[in-house]
């Protein structure tokens, strides 16, 4: 595996291989890599010649400094992962590579930005936007995979990729949860053990309402009171939001007719979790 630091190397080793005739495939991380991760890495050795991860803590999507600072990195531990598994570049440039002094260019996706969880961190996704974007056009891949549990980013990627007419293809693979249903994230390293058992009462929720769906009920406000019950029984848990909501406009809905994305986002001490299902009716 080779590890490149800058732009002109990543566009050149790919430009290599795509000379070759070689399909490129490409998972955009921010580290602290965990089986969520992996799994999107094992899909593009399925899918396309040659991997590209990229692991860069993105400044610009981070709204407090705070946050920012305090998310977990381990740039050798992720590198001996990927280098066992095969991968075949990893790039992980420095924040001033990718923002020289005199940046001013930034991407927005209007509307679908501004719902779920862009309502209580504004200007993440223009952050989310921008350094996806810069990425796709340093490593050109043909595929890019992504995780459903970030599925609002997804969409939004999806919408920016076709807006803006890029040849990128993005798959988007299912949430790789623990045994007891907790979605994997890179954030789950900050709960103590009783934080982490409270966690669990967003893949409860979720899994209430799947059941729920089963039985019939099709009413998005039933369904969200009796989600919000079940997690607001944990002390620990404090909800920024619960929504239900369609899949292309992420507005919301009153009743399910075919399908919906059920997410929602948590406070557990300092750490913000989200979790989400896809839902679709049997008629």
């Amino acid at each position: 595996m080779e590890i490149l630091k800058t732009i002109p190397e990543m566009k050149d080793a790919v430009r290599e291989r795509k000379s070759q005739g070689m399909s490129v495939g490409f998972v955009p991380t921010m580290g602290y890599l965990h089986d969520g991760h992996l799994s999107l890495v094992r899909e593009s050795f399925k899918r396309t010649d040659s991997t590209v991860v990229s692991v860069f803590v993105n400044p610009t999507q981070f709204g407090a400094k705070k946050d920012l600072k305090e998310y977990p990195r381990d740039l050798k531990r992720d590198a001996e992962i990927l280098e066992r598994m095969g991968v075949d570049f990893l790039f992980a440039p420095k924040a001033d590579e990718m923002y020289p002094q005199g940046y001013k260019t930034y991407v927005k996706v209007h509307d679908l930005q501004d719902r779920l969880c862009g309502r209580s961190r504004p200007g993440h996704f223009r952050g989310v936007c921008t350094v996806v974007l810069k990425l796709f056009n340093i490593v050109n891949p043909d595929i890019s995979f992504f995780g459903q549990k970030d599925a609002q980013q997804a969409i939004i990627l999806k919408r920016m990729a076709k807006d803006l007419n890029l040849d990128v293809k993005i798959d988007v693979l299912p949430i790789v949860r623990e045994g007891d249903g907790l979605a994997l994230s890179s954030r789950n390293i900050h709960l103590n053990p009783e934080e982490r058992r409270a966690a669990l009462s967003l893949s409860r929720s979720l899994k209430e309402a799947q059941i729920m769906m089963g039985s019939g009920e099709r009413d998005t406000e039933k369904i969200i009171r009796q989600m919000r019950e079940i997690i607001e029984k944990v002390p620990l848990v404090k909800i920024d939001y619960i929504d239900i909501v369609d899949m292309n406009g992420l507005e919301p809905i009153k009743k399910i007719d075919k399908e919906a994305l059920i997410a929602l986002a948590v406070f557990i001490g300092k750490v913000r979790l989200i979790d989400n299902i896809f839902v679709r009716t049997k008629e």
